[in-house]
Formats: C-alpha cells, sequence, structure tokens
C-alpha cells in the first residue's frame, strides 16, 4: 500500500509540476489537479493539505530533476562537454520554452514576489546549478569561473524569457549555437 500511495502522489505532483509551468502557482488550485488527474478532490487534499505543501513537492520535484541532471551529465566527459550537454538541454526544450517559459526561472520569479521559505528553496535550485557551473569552468582553467558560470545561466534564462514573451523558440536556437561555440573556444 505505501508504494501504490507514493505512486498516486508521484503522478499528482508529475501533474503540478505540469500545470504550475503552464499557468502558474497562484493560478494552480487543487481543483485543477484533481481534474488533470480525473481523481476525486479529495485525493489531492489527502496528500497536499495546503497550497505551501504543492509548492514544496514542486520545488523538491524541480531539484530532484536537476541533480539527477548534473549526476548524468557528470558521466558525459570532460568539464567542457558537461556545459555544453547543460546548453543542449535548453535547446531540447526549446519549444516548451517559447511556450511557457522556463519551469524554475517563472516559478522562482512568481514566488520571489510573495518571498518566504518557499521562494528561498526555489531559489535554491539555481544557487546549486552555479556552484555546479562554476566548478565546471574552474576545471578548464577558467579566470572568472563564477561569472562565466553567472553569464551562461544568466544568458540561457534570458533567451528562455525572450523566446517565451515572443513565442519564438527560434531566439533559444541562436543564442544556444552562440553559447555551444562559446564553451568550445574556451
Amino acid at each position: 500500500m505505501p508504494n501504490r500511495q507514493a505512486n498516486k502522489r508521484s503522478r499528482l505532483t508529475e501533474a503540478t509540476v505540469r500545470l504550475v509551468h503552464q499557468q502558474g502557482f497562484g493560478r494552480t488550485t487543487l481543483a485543477d489537479i484533481a481534474s488533470e488527474e480525473e481523481v476525486p478532490l479529495g485525493n489531492v487534499y489527502y496528500y497536499f493539505k495546503t497550497k505551501e505543501a504543492i509548492g514544496e513537492a514542486i520545488v523538491a520535484q524541480h531539484a530532484e530533476h536537476y541533480t539527477a541532471l548534473r549526476t548524468q551529465w557528470e558521466e558525459s566527459g570532460d568539464a567542457r562537454s558537461r556545459l555544453v550537454a547543460f546548453v543542449r538541454m535548453t535547446a531540447n526544450n526549446r519549444v516548451q520554452l517559447a511556450q511557457s517559459g522556463c519551469p524554475v526561472g517563472t516559478l522562482c520569479a512568481e514566488l520571489h514576489k510573495t518571498g518566504g521559505p518557499l521562494a528561498e528553496r526555489a531559489g535554491a535550485i539555481f544557487e546549486e546549478l552555479l556552484t555546479w557551473l562554476t566548478a565546471q569552468f574552474r576545471l578548464l582553467g577558467h579566470d572568472d569561473a563564477a561569472g562565466s558560470a553567472l553569464h551562461l545561466l544568466s544568458a540561457l534564462q534570458g533567451v528562455s524569457l525572450v523566446a517565451h514573451s515572443v513565442r519564438d523558440p527560434s531566439h533559444v536556437d541562436r543564442e544556444t549555437d552562440r553559447l555551444i561555440r562559446w564553451i568550445q573556444s574556451l
């Protein structure tokens, strides 16, 4: 029974992540989640008693996703290859980014408008990415590893915002191609 409950909670969390990415945290209700998963509203309340609990599940899901990606990238060769894999992740998601923006970036932007512990935990996802990116640039012997890490993440977040704002994934293609050439030149 615990495995079945974990599976149901996981499905509800995945549906919630999709909904929040599409329509925002503030606009997503427990009823929306129930409708998306075609379950009674009471089932959603069983797993998520509050909106804060929903937020915690979303942030945890994103954090786990990026931890898994970093583990995968660590196995993909040298630091340059890992940085390119990071950029290609954005390129591979260009259509989704043009439709709804970056899932983590939009969530952080929304949560930080009101602040609080949930906003801080969401922001920690980017802090961990910056730490990892900085380590990769250091391995390449880059003088300003932290600055380059910030530049890379900022460029990807910026192009995600622009692509979403004008609903044009080709902006992501152009910027990620430019960033990959830059990384390969290091």
